[in-house]
């Protein structure tokens, strides 16, 4: 019997080695160096992934050690995903990005050009001053500094301290900057920077200076903060009128700053220079402009007036030498009485008086219809278009001639006078004066005044008897003055004038336009118009108490009723002259607004005439002519007489 063997086992398969190493080291289809090592970092991973697929137990160290080498590769993979994209893709953006956290951009506020009288001695000029800077995060205790800074600023400890609490930016971060005061003047500053109070700077701003203080504040203007709070604009006078030209154009500054404030010296920093405004030259003299304003102070004060307006004006030139509103504004505090900022001389418009009927007469004389030694019978009363018309006081019927008239300021006979020439004629020739036109000068808010046009809706059956002797239009005091710098000045009117020149910051002049010249009425006309209003200054006139020893004054007394937003309220109160009447050099107008000590254009306004004209022929040095006033006829052999009334 033969034994079986048993059966063998299965034959186990010894993978071929070499042949796997030769596999491993030859290239796959497709592949490339560049997947061979992206291989070499992922199959590690690609394996710990399939090996913890295989069953194991965590008391087996060989299964902890795959765990472990797992976690640790995605963790190390995490990392490398992040680094690559701070490194690579976001590099540029972050670097940005965070030149821009510590970046520091600042703006260079150009210096605001000046304005000078036309000696070129400054009325208003820019000086270097501070905004004073807080970095909230370094102030530890707000309401500490807050009552260190406020008697030094002169602002309340609660608006400081306010400035100085710590805000969070839309990024989320602190705010390390605040403003805590705009435009402190350098001697503030130092006292600031004395107390030593960490986290509190300034920034170099400057500030307007108005050296005479309130000398033609209201022709000049102010400045204050455009509603961004971020620059310095015009508001009123000269200041808003020029004001681009004078802001200048703000340069700026950007540099690295470190966590302190700081700037890093070898930071990035990139500076542009300001360039200064440009200078104005005005045709106002300082001197003349004090003497004017002083005189019109003391005179409103003394008659208890409301304001008064005078201008001064060279009437060959049209330039205005003294524009004079009082009260007057403080340009350093305009805050202090806001009600006076407005430049009344070419803002307020208001009935003339009888300062306009040398309109009447020049245009009579112009038109041939009657010449100073014309008679005109003047009864106590004239009616025209159902009303009842009369002089200021009650007298008998007078026979006077149109010089006689014109001195004696009579409505009823300059009226009579008006109407051999009719009223298209009458209104033509105050165009021609100016009236209702503007002056020229362009100031904001100018007012020139209203006048009825004949056959319009606003003409009325006694619009021409009133315009006849000085109511029912309105002008401005500039317009007064050059009604009678027209006749002084040989009856041709130059447009007024209140610039001379204008400097670049490179030092480059550019000298104003000529103005225009009209001529209004002829050259006799104007030389007889003269010696006419020399007489309301004799001793027969409305002014006689108003003479310059040693020269010759041609005038006009004016007295109005005023009319406000109340009704009729107080009287309008003016004297317009010009010396010397033969050569004339200068004319002032000066008008009192609501006097109640004095109510007449000869009491009210005449003093502050006369102590301004003999300053500005003092200052002027015209010498004294010596000449004598011509004796003229006023009333006819056969009239009664009287002496003159107050006008």
């Amino acid at each position: 019997m033969s034994v079986s063997s048993p059966p063998r086992p299965p034959r186990r398969k010894v993978p071929d080695r070499r042949r796997r190493e030769s596999d491993r080291s030859r290239p796959r289809s497709g592949s490339s160096p560049n997947s061979s090592a992206l291989r070499v970092l992922t199959d590690p991973l690609i394996a710990s992934f399939k090996s913890l697929s295989k069953p194991f137990r965590l008391t087996d160290g060989r299964g902890r050690m795959r765990v472990t080498l797992l976690v640790a590769l995605v963790v190390f993979s995490l990392y490398a995903v992040r680094l690559v994209d701070l490194q690579a893709i976001q590099a540029d953006s972050l670097a940005a990005k965070a030149e821009g956290i510590r970046t520091v951009r600042i703006k260079l506020p150009a210096m605001r050009g000046s304005i000078t009288d036309t000696k070129g001695v400054a009325l208003v000029q820019s000086v270097p001053a501070r905004d004073i800077t807080a970095d909230p995060v370094e102030v530890k205790n707000p309401a500490l500094y807050a009552e260190k800074l406020s008697p030094v600023l002169g602002i309340p400890a609660e608006k400081i301290e306010k400035s100085l609490q710590r805000r969070t930016l839309p990024d989320g971060r602190d705010s390390r900057f605040a403003y805590v005061a705009r435009g402190v003047r350098l001697e503030v500053w130092k006292q600031i920077r004395e107390l030593d109070l960490v986290g509190v700077f300034s920034e170099e701003t400057s500030v307007r200076d108005y050296p005479a203080g309130s000398l033609a504040a209201n022709v000049l203007g102010f400045v204050g903060e455009n509603p961004e709070g971020t620059a310095q604009v015009g508001m009123a006078g000269l200041e808003r009128m020029f004001d681009s030209q004078l802001a200048g154009q703000d340069g700026s500054k950007r540099y690295e700053a470190s966590s302190s404030g700081g700037e890093i010296p070898t930071g990035s920093r990139v500076e542009n220079d300001p360039v200064p405004g440009m200078s104005i030259r005005t045709t106002i003299d300082r001197d003349l402009q004090w003497a004017a304003q002083n005189a019109m102070a003391t005179r409103v004060k003394e008659v208890e007036a409301d304001s008064g307006l005078m201008v001064v004006i060279e009437p060959s030139t049209g330039k205005i030498r003294a524009m004079v509103d009082v009260p007057t504004a403080i340009p350093n505090d305009p805050k202090r009485n806001p009600s006076h900022l407005r430049n009344r001389v070419v803002e307020d418009a208001f009935e003339p008086g009888s300062t306009a009927k040398v309109m009447t007469m020049a245009a009579v004389l112009e038109e041939g219809k009657a010449d100073p030694g014309t008679v005109i019978t003047v009864p106590n009363r004239l009616e025209r278009g159902g009303t009842q018309f009369k002089d200021d006081v009650d007298h008998p019927t007078y026979r006077m001639t149109l010089t006689g008239i014109l001195s004696w300021s009579s409505n009823l006979g300059t009226l009579q006078a008006a109407e051999k020439i009719g009223a298209d004629k009458l209104v033509e020739y105050h165009r021609k004066f100016g009236i209702a036109q503007p002056t020229g000068l362009g100031f904001s808010g100018e007012n020139k005044g209203t006048e009825p046009t004949p056959g319009s809706s606003n003409w009325s059956s006694t619009s021409f008897p009133t315009l006849a002797f000085g109511q029912g239009f309105t002008w401005n005091a500039l317009q007064a003055a050059s009604v009678f710098a027209t006749i002084a000045n040989g009856g041709v009117r130059v447009t007024p004038s209140l610039i001379e020149s204008y400097t670049s910051p490179e030092g480059d002049t550019k000298y104003a336009d000529p103005p225009t010249s009209t001529r209004v009425i002829s050259e006799q006309t104007a030389r007889t118009l003269t010696g006419m209003m020399e007489q309301v200054v004799g001793d027969g006139g409305t002014a006689r108490d108003l003479a310059i020893p040693g020269y010759l004054v041609a005038g006009k007394t004016g007295t109005a009723y005023r009319y406000t937003e109340k009704g009729r309220d107080g009287y309008t109160a003016s004297f317009i002259g010009f010396a010397p009447s033969k050569n004339p050099d200068i004319v002032i107008a000066t008008i009192m607004q609501n006097p109640r000590k004095e109510v007449f254009g000869s009491t009210a306004a005449g003093p502050a005439f006369v102590k301004a004209m003999v300053a500005a022929l003092q200052q002027r040095r015209v010498a004294p002519t010596g000449d004598k006033l011509p004796k003229m006829t006023l009333f006819a052999k056969d009239s009664a007489k009287g002496g003159p009334w107050n006008y």
